[in-house]
């Protein structure tokens, strides 16, 4: 039976600082499912027994079969935390009872609509590396903010989702630091990196030497090693005395066991998966109210200012009611469904009047937008009384979408003329061409290689020694784009304009809506540079102001890349498929079909199995698993990651029969834009 009540769980959703919204992300077949079990199994809502073994998030048919997360789950559980870990939680808390809203997301490339739904409605995310796949843990560490994950720091677990135990680096400092008489805050920072400790002179130290052991392996590692060892080898007298030292009690049926089955008895209860990561998820995890204090920029596109803005900032009951769903439950009633989703300010009541936005509603058209009344709201409890997030409306809907890859548009060769946008005032003129970047300077600007704060001097140089570029014009670049930050640039090569620079800002800000929205179906550029080459403005400052640059300088923008032979650049993947060698073939076939690449074919050191690496566009992985094991034998098992975008070669993105204009097209109708691009005379003047 669960450890807690309905009651509990009422009382504490009032509680906004006790609350902590996350979702447990992963690769597939890296063990999430598994690793929920030892938390659910932590609330008492499965036996400890049956923690990995359960998959209890697992809830469809088809999920059990085939051992795969296809859906997202969510589930609630009631968690406290002792009095001194209660010293390590940085904000505001109202009590020691937290409630714990988790949801279990799917790993497959082709279910990943339900992760980004489920990391929308969350604040944070336990992410699940298994310890084989060397490479996508390096990326991990590479890709992570400095600080924001460190073993140091609690923020790492370590352990067996299958086997049910785990630690974090504080739990062992807990045991230490009382014994050494040293915060437990203190100590952690010893147990990892080049931090050396000699036993007999009691010393730390930074370089090691002779008697001096690494923190991590003298503290951590060889506890654990030393119970392996003397479990696996059955040496009972040894492990009962280590089961003394660490107060690990057995039952009588249990101190039968031996070898594997004692070992993962003796690991659950020494050091026991649940505890671990719920702590570090209730220490670490901020609140709802700390979360959408930074989250709001991203949750509400509307001003910052206004009262659901505020609202949802200040995490606020009494703000306008803003709910945002992210599942449709099917109910018994054909045709309706319970709406499932996260309350980001205001209150849920029933007979409650509310506007439903679709997934294809744009700002200031009634097109998928709809007001209804709320039927009822209430809290799902099953027979487990697993309670999920809160719920709402049984509302007579069902949405479907197809799934949407983003693409980027570029251009592929310089502006066949000096483009020309008067304003509409027509007293002012901007002469602009466009040209592509050079290979490899995209891929830097994004790395952080070239940036916008970069010194200029120094930028200047990289640009013209690795690129060639002009060392003056390198030094007079305007901006970087969209978003200020963004792989394309306006650069000014003018010579003796008078009153330029007054303009400046409404030509950044025309050329980030530009880049922003490119000229095909409106995607982001990338790769672009743009050449001011020359501007006409009147002489009084109120006839070339904001509102006759900025649009002028967009269409500029605009008709400089429709004269520089566009194209756009797709996402590609990249795919790592681990298999025996007999199935080498079948993969070779199924990338081949999908317009995929092998660049790369090796035996993994010291197994039967094969390393296939290839790259694969991102709009062909969709059933790329499922075609790839139905071609294999369910014997291969690949991993994909976003490695650079490509430009889509296959045809000519104005004829709709092509691949790239199939696709300009799919999106100009998805955006809900005309069918057609628009021509070059909409934004090119004439002299």
């Amino acid at each position: 039976m669960p450890n807690f009540t309905i009651d509990q769980i009422r009382e504490i959703m009032d509680k906004k600082n006790n609350i902590r919204n996350m979702s447990v992300i992963a690769h597939v077949d890296h063990g999430k499912s598994t690793l929920t079990d030892s938390l659910v199994s932590k609330a008492g809502i499965i036996a400890s027994a049956k923690a990995g073994e359960t998959r209890f998030t697992d809830t469809r048919k088809d999920e059990q079969e085939r051992c795969i997360t296809i859906k997202s789950t969510a589930i609630s559980m009631y968690y406290e935390l002792s009095d001194d870990d209660m010293e390590f939680i940085k904000g505001e808390s109202d009590g020691k009872g937290f409630l714990i809203n988790l949801i279990d997301s799917p790993g497959q490339v082709d279910f990943s609509s339900e992760v980004t739904a489920a990391l929308r409605v969350t604040d944070g995310a336990l992410v699940v590396v298994d310890c084989v796949s060397g490479s996508i843990r390096r990326k991990l560490m590479a890709n992570t903010p400095k600080g924001k994950v460190s073993p140091e720091s609690g923020t790492v677990g370590f352990g067996s989702g299958l086997h049910g135990w785990a630690f974090t680096l504080k739990q062992f400092s807990d045991i230490y630091a009382k014994k050494m008489k040293v915060p437990a805050a203190k100590f952690m920072k010893r147990l990892w990196g080049d931090q050396f400790f000699n036993a007999k002179e009691k010393k730390w130290n930074k370089t090691g030497g002779e008697g001096y052991v690494r923190g991590f392996n003298m503290f951590v590692l060889d506890p654990i090693f030393k119970v392996f060892d003397a479990i696996m080898n059955f040496k009972k007298e040894e492990t009962a005395k280590m089961l003394e030292k660490l107060n690990v009690k057995l039952s009588a049926e249990e101190k039968e066991l031996e070898g594997k089955p004692l070992l993962k008895k003796v690991m659950q209860k020494w050091l026991p998966a649940g505890d671990a990561l719920l702590q570090m998820i209730t220490i670490h995890l901020p609140s709802p109210v700390s979360a959408q204090k930074y989250r709001v920029e991203l949750l509400y596109e509307g001003p910052q200012d206004d009262p659901v803005a505020l609202g949802i900032k200040n995490c606020n009951p009494q703000a306008p009611l803003c709910l945002y769903v992210s599942k449709m439950v099917p109910t018994v009633d054909k045709g309706r469904f319970y709406a499932f989703g996260r309350v980001f300010s205001g209150l849920v009541e029933t007979g409650q009047k509310v506007r439903i936005m679709g997934p294809n509603y744009v700002p200031g058209k009634k097109e998928d937008l709809y007001n209804k009344s709320i039927q009822r709201h209430i809290i799902l409890v099953d027979t487990y009384a697993n309670l999920c997030l809160c719920t709402l409306p049984c509302v007579a809907l069902e949405w479907k979408s197809d799934p949407v890859v983003s693409y980027r548009k570029t251009v592929t060769e310089p502006s066949n003329q000096t483009c020309l946008s008067k304003s509409p005032n027509k007293h002012n003129r901007l002469f602009m061409e466009a040209e592509p970047f050079p290979d490899g300077l995209a891929e830097e600007i994004d790395k952080g290689d070239v940036y916008p704060r970069q010194e200029m001097k120094a930028r200047a140089r990289h640009l013209s020694d690795k690129y060639e570029w002009d060392a003056t014009e390198s030094r007079k670049i305007w901006c970087f784009g969209p978003k200020g930050t963004g792989p394309n640039l306006v650069i000014d090569t003018t010579k003796g304009v008078q009153y330029l620079n007054e303009i400046k800002d409404s030509v950044v800000a025309g050329f980030q809506w530009a880049t922003k929205e490119g000229p095909l179906c409106e995607e982001n550029v990338r790769g672009v540079r743009f050449n001011i080459k020359d501007v006409t403005l009147h002489t009084d400052a109120i006839h070339r102001g904001g509102g006759q640059i900025i649009p002028t300088a967009r269409r500029c923008f605009l008709a400089c890349m429709l004269t520089a032979k566009p194209g756009l650049m797709e996402p590609v993947y990249l795919c790592e498929i681990q298999c025996p060698e007999a199935a080498v073939g079948g993969i070779y076939g199924v990338l081949t079909r999908r317009r995929g690449h092998v660049f790369e074919e090796n035996q993994v050191a010291g197994t039967p199995m094969f390393q296939v690496k290839a790259y694969l566009p991102v709009m062909e992985s969709f059933g790329f698993t499922a075609d790839l094991r139905s071609n294999t034998g369910g014997q291969a098992f690949p991993q994909c990651v976003f490695d650079h975008w490509q430009n889509m070669s296959s045809g000519d993105p104005y004829d709709p029969t092509s691949k790239t204009g199939g696709v300009v097209a799919a999106t100009r109708k998805r955006k809900g834009l005309s069918e057609t691009i628009p021509p070059l005379d909409k934004f090119l003047d004439k002299l």
